[in-house]
């Protein structure tokens, strides 16, 4: 095969491992509720099942990418493909939340060596810099299209064959997979080796951010000044100290603080960081709240996202076409303002609520992600060297899901403590003229439905405000027009 023609089928390999990571997270999120009655679990507990993904592929990313310049891109593609099977089969065996845990722990450490290898492995194909960026913009799409795929084909698995049938489906795919990269991928190595790998760096990184989330998740239960979280804050700073030391000292460091003595990185990184906060944490309780509450389906549910991914698809490429053209606070100002606003639009929901009531401001939200997304990216390529651009883009791929982990965490949180609260004052304010058991039962059981959607408003209302306020910090983020340099093919975030 000519290696023109060989070059596509390495995008084709690339796309579907990348399908596969996305797929998996998008139907996991649809399963929750399953997961849920099954396990016999609170909201807050189902809560990790996310976030301990998420935090597992933070903290991995770096360690991958460092690992496929140094050892092969390839090999580190396998291997992570290979491992994600094992992960997805051991996860449809599952018997309670620990174990589920643990199994999507090695899913995620294993789905975490796609991105870094992924991008690697296009750049050192497509060499040329137009046919690159077709080849990214195809790539990126792979996202979308696994948000469009994942209700489509998880839903009808979910509601016809259990919540383990979505485990099982990665394995054909896996396969195809291994067998498209063995066949189709070059072995590549970076020119600038890896030789003191940041090995305490990445292990100080995991504590942190595991004893952030631990307390987030159970300080609720436990007592925010029980000895639990106490020994939890602790170790969050000793960790932090420690990976700054590590970090600021190392040769080669999974993060080099010199990026963050730039104030527009900084600003950009934390509109990222509060945009998906927001973001992620409610988005979490979509799908539970029109399961448990408008009686809908895993399927019926999963529909309701692919009129988002449809918005994200149609606003990216405009926000692309603003690059160089608007300044980007002004973009950034817009988009966060206008995802705010969406999701202050949740705060009506209730029993009575319909389908619609979900999907356009679902739409909204994923247009205002679409018009930010390529902003934040050619920042962060403009204000960096641009032989360092791959490690400035994991630094915000990293915050970014550690914001998701916090926004879970958080929200989640929120949900219960705001449940308990309100049922406890509306009992308080409530009279039942009857002694009947059963006009007692319904009672009870109308009080706590109250409490419940009330809850769920209180928690779409504080993500509103988080997201509308993270719209201030983008006003400082100022680029000189003679810092465009070469954004046009730089734009997966």
């Amino acid at each position: 095969m000519k290696g023109s023609s060989l070059k596509w089928f390495v995008l084709a390999t690339v796309i579907v491992g990348t399908f596969l990571g996305r797929l998996d997270q998008t139907i996991v999120g649809l399963a929750l509720p399953k997961m849920i009655d099954d396990f016999g679990i609170s909201v807050s507990s189902a809560g990790w099942i996310a976030t301990a993904y998420i935090i597992a592929n933070a903290v991995f990313v770096p360690i991958w990418g460092k690992l496929g310049d140094t050892i092969g891109r390839k090999k580190v593609y396998v291997f992570g493909f290979a491992i994600f099977i094992v992960g997805s089969i051991l996860a449809a065996l599952s018997w309670n939340l620990s174990s589920m845990l643990v199994f999507r722990v090695i899913q995620a450490i294993a789905s975490s060596a796609d991105y870094p290898t992924a991008m690697a492995i296009l750049a050192v194909t497509f060499t040329d810099l137009k046919s690159r960026a077709q080849a990214l913009g195809i790539w990126s799409s792979s996202f979308a299209a696994a948000s469009v795929f994942g209700p489509l084909i998880g839903g009808p698995l979910i509601d016809n064959l259990g919540w383990r049938s979505i485990f099982w489906v990665n394995l054909p795919i896996g396969l195809i997979g291994i067998a498209m990269a063995l066949a189709f991928i070059n072995e590549s190595v970076s020119e600038k080796k890896t030789f003191n790998f940041d090995w305490w760096g990445a292990a100080a990184l995991g504590g942190a951010l595991a004893a952030l989330v631990m307390v987030l998740d159970k300080g609720l239960d436990w007592g925010w000044l029980s000895s639990g979280s106490i020994v939890s804050y602790a170790a969050i700073i000793a960790c932090s100290l420690a990976f700054y030391f590590i970090e600021t000292r190392h040769p080669e460091p999974i993060v080099d603080f010199k990026f963050f003595k730039n104030s527009v990185f900084n600003n950009t990184l934390a509109n990222n960081f509060v945009i998906f906060v927001g973001l992620m944490g409610s988005i979490f309780l979509i799908p539970i709240f029109a399961q448990t509450f408008l009686g809908l389906d895993a399927t019926e549910s999963g529909y309701l996202f692919i009129p988002m991914a449809f918005c994200l698809v149609i606003a990216a490429p405009i926000g692309a076409r603003f690059v160089g053209r608007i300044e980007p606070r002004y973009v950034l100002i817009g988009s966060t303002l206008l995802a705010g606003l969406s999701l202050f639009f949740f705060t009506w929901l209730d029993p009575r609520s319909t389908a619609w009531d979900i999907i356009w401001p679902l739409g909204i939200m994923a247009f205002s992600m679409g018009l930010g997304m390529p902003q934040r990216t050619s920042i962060i390529a403009n204000v960096v060297p641009q032989q360092e651009i791959g490690v400035a883009s994991s630094i915000l791929a990293l915050v970014r899901n550690i914001a998701g982990a916090f926004g879970i965490a958080v929200f989640s949180t929120m949900l219960q403590d705001s449940t308990y609260s309100k049922i406890v004052a509306i009992s308080q304010n409530s009279a039942i003229n009857s002694l009947a058991p059963a006009d007692m039962a319904k009672a009870v059981q109308l009080m706590s439905l109250k409490a419940q959607i009330s809850a769920y408003g209180d928690v779409f209302f504080a993500a509103a405000v988080v997201v509308a306020v993270g719209s201030i910090g983008a006003w400082w983020i100022k680029i000189r027009r003679d810092q465009a340099h070469q954004t046009a093919e730089v734009f997966v975030e």
